[in-house]
């Protein structure tokens, strides 16, 4: 039976979502508005994207996609009534919608929560089915009481952005089970899952989702929870079979330095472990300048309040050991602070601007 648990209250009828006070917190509301519209029937749902598919922008999403995807997901994990979910993400976002929804379809138990960085720290109920951005697993990771109740889940879903290769470690070493969703608002959540092992990503598709690629070698997708037409993306993919691919990057994001294509995702990999050891912690990204002889270079642009040129140096020389030549950035850039997106997300472009 369907159950929402917030603040030591229990929620299940249209009528007890009614029950907001003006001192709720803003999730709480976002929540509760959308269980309440949900239960009366509603058809249509408007939200905004964060760009997968191109500038982002306020689309309509039906009750159908929704139901789909929540009945696709619930196929992959085999999970049922039974279930217990924590929805620890932005409900005013597609993300911490879809854990709502999931609860509904499923007809199952969720705690509502908090969107903050560990989660965690104050549940003490046994959870079936979370799902997380790489921030928050990682807070959750390097706390010790926290960690031990992660390793207790049955399924983890990380989704927002990549992992970083240290969580990715930290996972692994700890010998949590968890997957790396593919998504967009578009296609109301995932509609691929990777388990996050050794190796690299191999994203499955989930049921009932055919995919392909345009002249690019960028994503297309047709399935029920992304609606009637196929939906074109900007990820570049390689597949792998009929049902599994590797992601590879955006296609806005390719740089062609000298006739070669750069994926800054898969470079900003391989240069992760590298660049912890001299700026621990820090966000980066890799970019494309202009050039007049390459037509455009490699930069890496770090954050951090004070850039050190030491520092700097060390790395370069560490990563001109370690990385091809044409994958070697022409020169590094700092700035203090990088610009998030709403869902926590580098916005690339327009930090970018700012150097």
């Amino acid at each position: 039976m369907f159950q929402l648990h917030f603040e030591n209250q229990v929620f299940s009828k249209i009528d007890d979502f009614e029950r907001t006070t003006p001192d709720f917190p803003v999730f709480a509301k976002a929540a509760f508005a959308f269980c309440r519209a949900w239960l009366a029937g509603e058809q249509t749902f408007s939200q905004a994207t964060s760009g997968s598919t191109g500038t982002p922008k306020q689309i309509t999403v039906s009750r159908q996609q929704m139901e789909a995807s929540a009945k696709a997901t619930g196929a992959f994990f085999k999970t049922d009534s039974r279930s217990n979910l924590l929805c620890c993400l932005n409900p005013a976002y597609i993300a911490g919608k879809m854990m709502l929804v999931r609860a509904m379809v499923w007809d199952c138990e969720v705690i509502l929560t908090e969107p903050s960085a560990n989660p965690l720290q104050q549940i003490d109920l046994e959870i079936d089915f979370i799902a997380m951005v790489p921030l928050q697993v990682q807070a959750c990771v390097d706390d010790d009481k926290s960690c031990q109740k992660l390793k207790k889940i049955n399924h983890l879903i990380i989704g927002g952005a990549p992992i970083s290769a240290k969580l990715k470690f930290s996972l692994i070493e700890t010998g949590i089970q968890a997957w790396q969703t593919f998504g967009m608002t578009e296609t109301v959540s995932h509609i691929a899952l990777a388990p996050i092992t050794s190796h690299e990503l191999i994203y499955q598709v989930l049921p009932g989702v055919q995919f392909g690629q345009d002249s690019r070698g960028a994503l297309w997708i047709k399935s029920e929870m992304s609606g009637p037409e196929p939906i074109q993306t900007n990820d570049l993919i390689e597949p792998r079979s009929d049902s599994s691919f590797v992601w590879l990057g955006r296609d806005d994001f390719v740089i062609n330095s000298g006739g070669i294509k750069i994926h800054p995702e898969l470079l900003e990999a391989k240069i992760e472990p590298l660049l912890q050891l001299y700026f621990p912690d820090s966000l980066f990204f890799i970019f494309g300048e202009k050039d007049e002889k390459l037509g455009e270079k490699v930069m890496l642009l770090i954050e951090s309040k004070s850039g050190e040129e030491k520092q700097a140096g060390e790395l370069q020389n560490t990563l001109k050991a370690s990385l091809e030549k044409y994958e070697v950035p022409k020169g590094i850039y700092f700035l203090p602070s990088f610009l998030m997106t709403p869902s926590g997300k580098i916005n690339r472009a327009q930090t970018q601007s700012l150097v």
